[in-house]
């Protein structure tokens, strides 16, 4: 069998089960397969309202589709030249494809920050997302297409006449996509006004338009210092006498308000804390729906009120105020790393990984349970009792991340059950999901207890800790899993995250701290905006970017 369309430019040798296309034909047969077999999710959201039995809604789908034909044909345009059109297209082909596929599977939105988030995955999380249900929808949406493109031979045409014709397609496409808009101006306009995040299910302009805009923020970033906050940051010696003081700053991962035992779950997944009688912070939001977002923004003093991520990303974090401010602060990673919080610590501050570390029967396969971030805590804190002041210890937990839930606790916390035991989630029933989640956030509890109880034996130095989940997460409700929608539309179980406060006798006494009324303060509104005030106060740290009311033990003190 033999492929080929004539042209009236010159023929290129034939060979067996080839495609003869120009480059405007090849590039438009690209376009028709995305919009096929990636864009799904976007139809679905843009008609979400409209009967189907409406002539209109079929108009209006009509203009979508033009549109969306239109966009990536001139987008490829600009991308696609003879001489780099198969390898850009075969990357942009299988990028396309796993787009759709991890769109289609967890309901995400392919925004920056979203984009950010999956550039910054390792290899071992990617490791958990590779299934054979992704294989096959590789093989089906990418290998199939890639292997067409093989065989394509693009013929060769003169370069006047190669220019005109480029130009003019583009012009008919910047038409038709001008005339599509202006036949459903309105409702087109009611959409983006309202539902402005549904541009970025529009794929793969989603995936281009967020890589531009994650690439320009990065040159911007790196094209200029980060700046300096808290350059006026003290902090007064202890009192002769006073124990050394050590603050652990807790910062979990996925863990969600609506499944925390302290928060009235039907569920007991906290009973180590709840035995401790830990202060309860029982409605925190989040600043973001991702660690991308949430982390950087846990420690920078603007917070979601007045979030700026340029300012955020470019500004240094709450940890570089402490060790101006005099006191040791270290770092401890079991995650994917501190998204800029703890770069560029002077030298007071540290950084370390719990994988480095590698503690014994607690690390496999490139990952390591969260008890070890506990990993020589004694012994850090022996050094403190005998050089004295105060230390700052932020433990950057696992915890419950998603999907492979299964894989964040050991054995012995597998309380509820049957739990989901695959990294596809789809391959579940959504109560084994959350069961695997819960056993997630058991193990978390467990994890946190046994840092207090260690704490707690230290009678010699002052203690403290703050945990606080980044982000929530999606199980199933309304078809969403796993994190990171658009904030502005982000269900609760995405940005309402559990908050826990310990203070040891010594340093309740140190703080004049009226216990009492921080658990009434608990029960009231909290956000991540509160954090970095709440630890300049908790470590008596003077700066002009202290804010007392964000500050959630000034009034108990």
């Amino acid at each position: 069998m033999k492929l080929f369309l004539h042209s009236r430019t010159l023929q290129p040798a034939r060979r067996p089960w080839q495609l003869a296309l120009t480059l405007p034909q090849l590039i438009l047969l690209v376009s028709v397969l995305w919009l096929l077999t990636a864009n799904a999710l976007f139809f679905t959201a843009a008609l979400k309202d409209r009967a189907p039995t409406e002539p209109s809604t079929w108009g209006f789908a009509l203009a979508l589709a033009l549109m969306v034909l239109s966009a990536h044909y001139l987008l490829m345009s600009l991308l696609v030249f003879r001489w780099n059109a198969k390898p850009v297209l075969a990357v942009l082909i299988i990028a396309t494809a796993a787009a759709a596929f991890f769109m289609q599977t967890f309901g995400i939105y392919l925004d920056p920050p979203m984009l950010r988030n999956i550039l910054r995955t390792d290899i071992t999380e990617t490791r958990e997302l590779l299934t054979l249900r992704m294989a096959l929808h590789m093989a089906l949406f990418a290998g199939l297409p890639l292997l067409v493109l093989w065989r394509v031979q693009i013929v060769h045409t003169p370069w006047r006449s190669a220019v005109l014709t480029r130009l003019g397609i583009a012009l008919l496409a910047a038409l038709v996509f001008v005339g599509a808009l202006l036949a459903v101006f309105q409702p087109m306009a009611s959409l983006m006004r309202n539902h402005k995040e549904v541009r970025y299910l529009a794929t793969p302009a989603n995936t281009l338009w967020s890589l531009g805009s994650v690439g320009m923020a990065q040159f911007k970033s790196a094209a200029k210092p980060r700046q300096s906050i808290g350059l006026d940051a003290k902090m007064p010696a202890l009192p002769a006498g006073a124990k050394p003081q050590l603050v652990v700053l807790v910062v979990g991962e996925t863990a969600r308000a609506a499944n925390w035992g302290l928060n009235g779950y039907a569920r007991q997944t906290t009973p180590q804390l709840a035995a401790l009688n830990a202060v309860n912070f029982a409605q925190v939001s989040s600043c973001g729906t991702n660690t991308e977002v949430s982390l950087p923004c846990m420690f920078a003093p603007v917070g979601r009120r007045n979030y700026d991520e340029a300012v955020i990303r470019g500004s240094e974090s709450l940890l570089h105020v402490l060790a101006r401010a005099g006191m040791q602060v270290h770092w401890r990673d079991n995650q994917s790393g501190c998204k800029g919080v703890c770069d560029g610590l002077p030298a007071n501050g540290s950084v370390d990984e719990v994988l480095t570390l590698n503690p014994p029967g607690l690390c496999a396969d490139g990952r390591c349970m969260d008890e070890g971030l506990l990993t020589g805590l004694d012994a850090r804190i022996k050094t403190l009792q005998t050089k004295g002041g105060k230390q700052v210890l932020v433990l950057h937990m696992l915890g419950s991340h998603g999907p492979s839930y299964f894989r964040r606790y050991p054995p012995q916390f597998a309380q509820f059950n049957p739990a989901c035991q695959n990294d596809d989630l789809a391959r579940c029933s959504q109560q084994d999901i959350v069961n695997a989640y819960d056993n997630t956030l058991l193990y978390t509890d467990h994890v946190l207890a046994q840092l207090i109880g260690q704490l707690k034996a230290q009678t010699a130095v002052d203690t403290a800790v703050v945990y606080a989940s980044d982000h929530g997460e999606s199980l199933g409700e309304n078809g969403l899993f796993l994190h990171g929608i658009p904030y502005a539309i982000a269900p609760k179980e995405q940005t309402q995250v559990p908050m826990v406060m310990w203070f040891s006798p010594g340093m309740r006494q140190s703080l004049s701290l009226n216990e009492a009324c921080l658990r009434q303060r608990a029960t009231q509104p909290s956000s991540h905006d509160y954090l970095f005030h709440t630890m300049l106060g908790l470590l008596n740290v003077t700066t002009s970017v202290y804010e007392a009311p964000l500050d959630l033990l000034k009034a108990c003190r």
